[in-house]
């Protein structure tokens, strides 16, 4: 049998069209007329289900009910809500608290076996991401740290200390040394763990969504707001908040971001209390902080709030010993997600490794393990299985012919255009990975790809 599907309306009718149209497409499907028959099979420890369809109106209470019910029992069960026309804007709501998708009656039955198909695939992913995490044990997991240099020994045992106490930290360096891969270390190895670990990226919020998405809001408070929202700085309640690019947080919002740290207390936007918020801070930045806190574009009071404890992440070029430890760490993560067999270096592969300047650091060594792993057509990475060098898309200038006629904001566009177009394939299209690997904010990436007319400039 093929997944196990279980049906909620309260129209027999449609339940038993849903029957024979999942049964015939070769699912295992089970019924349910009632929130209460559906809450009861969700529960029942001998069942396993891999998706809902429920209707978003019953008889004893609501769809959002056996949705909150499904997640509770399997987070990675994918729900699909069923909703008459005009309830579109429930549907979204319920999309928000984790539904996959929704589809309005009157709807053809291929359209909905296509997006069941689709859920059952994100279903498929959720659960060999997961496996994957298991199997790769603690040593491969997001907060792992690899190095044998002097710096990255001093890192990890900074982080072994400080890891189960409360006390904020500032976590700075170049872009792509790993800041957010030392802050989930320092989540994990304390006594967080099992809470949540919220990433906010300060520098891709867009500003005028930032403080909602901060510190939440109550229905009304501004358009658009239908519904209430807690905001990532209490979803991390219990926990730890990552507030990677911190730099980039508006003068408006350091204010609001400092009584959080002096008081716990949050009060989201048009709400009339405060909440109280358990959260570790960690803060992670690219920027000289100093230097901006003389210049008067961040708070001196919260800049020292942030800053009790102060991790600084050298550049990869720095610390070169750590390059074949990284190297073979990565290849063994990306052959485990590409489902390969181990793969090891040539001497003139792992040479050709050591020697690259590497811009973007170790997130930029992690691509060209990526690409090798995706390109090897051995048991073993060789030099025509990595790129022709990180460094070849910038023109030496001491090879341009300098005289009358030269352009010099053309030869400076054609280089700047040429490290964009280089930053997107290296971050695989997603944009604000381009920003960090450029050492740029998201903002001001979107308005040089616009200036060179490069993609979708609005595009994440």
């Amino acid at each position: 049998m093929g997944a196990r599907i279980l049906v909620c309306d309260d129209e027999p009718g449609l339940r038993e069209m849903l029957s024979v149209l999942l049964r015939r497409a070769g699912y295992d499907v089970t019924t349910a007329g009632t929130r209460t028959q559906a809450l009861a099979l969700l529960a029942n420890p001998e069942a396993s289900f891999d998706a809902v369809i429920t209707d978003l109106a019953l008889p004893d209470g609501t769809g959002m009910e056996v949705l909150s019910g499904a997640l509770e029992h399997e987070p990675s069960i994918q729900v699909l809500m069923i909703t008459a026309y005009g309830g579109t804007e429930d549907a979204v709501e319920a999309m928000r608290r984790g539904a996959y998708d929704f589809v309005t009656k009157p709807f053809r039955n291929h359209e909905l076996l296509a997006v069941l198909d689709k859920a059952l695939e994100k279903r498929r992913i959720v659960d060999e991401n997961r496996t994957l995490r298991e199997t790769l044990g603690a040593s491969l997991r997001s907060g792992s740290l690899v190095g044998k240099s002097q710096s990255m020994r001093a890192i990890m045992e900074m982080v072994r200390r400080i890891a189960s106490a409360r006390t904020s930290v500032l976590i700075t360096g170049e872009s792509g040394t790993g800041k957010e891969m030392v802050a989930r270390a320092i989540h994990e190895h304390g006594g967080r763990a099992e809470q949540p670990f919220v990433v906010v990226n300060c520098g891709a919020l867009p500003p005028l969504l930032m403080e909602s998405e901060l510190f939440g809001h109550e229905k009304g408070a501004f358009t658009g707001a239908t519904q209430r929202t807690d905001g990532l700085v209490r979803a991390a309640h219990g926990g730890t908040l990552f507030l990677d690019e911190i730099g980039e947080l508006p003068a408006e919002l350091q204010v609001k971001l400092l009584r959080v740290l002096q008081d716990r207390k949050v009060r989201p936007v048009g709400g009339q209390h405060e909440v109280e918020v358990d959260i570790r801070v960690v803060a992670a930045t690219n920027r000289d902080m100093e230097l901006d806190v003389e210049a008067g574009k961040f708070r001196r009071d919260l800049f020292y709030r942030l800053n009790v404890i102060r991790l600084h992440l050298p550049p990869l070029r720095e610390r070169v010993q750590d390059i074949p430890l990284l190297a073979e760490h990565l290849v063994k993560k990306h052959c485990v997600l590409a489902g390969r067999e181990r793969l090891d270096f040539t001497e003139e592969a792992m040479r050709w490794l050591v020697e690259q300047p590497y811009p973007g650091n170790v997130r930029e060594l992690e691509n060209v393990i990526e690409r090798a792993v995706t390109l090897a057509r051995t048991e073993v990475i060789t030099l025509e299985d990595l790129p022709a060098g990180v460094d070849a898309a910038v023109p030496d200038p001491g090879l341009v012919e300098l005289g009358e006629g030269f352009d010099i904001d053309a030869y400076l566009g054609a280089i700047e255009k040429a490290i964009l177009v280089r930053a997107l394939e290296q971050a695989n299209g997603v944009r604000t990975d381009a920003a960090k690997l450029l050492g740029t904010t998201f903002r001001s990436l979107r308005y040089r790809l616009a200036k060179y007319a490069i993609g979708d400039s609005d595009s994440e």
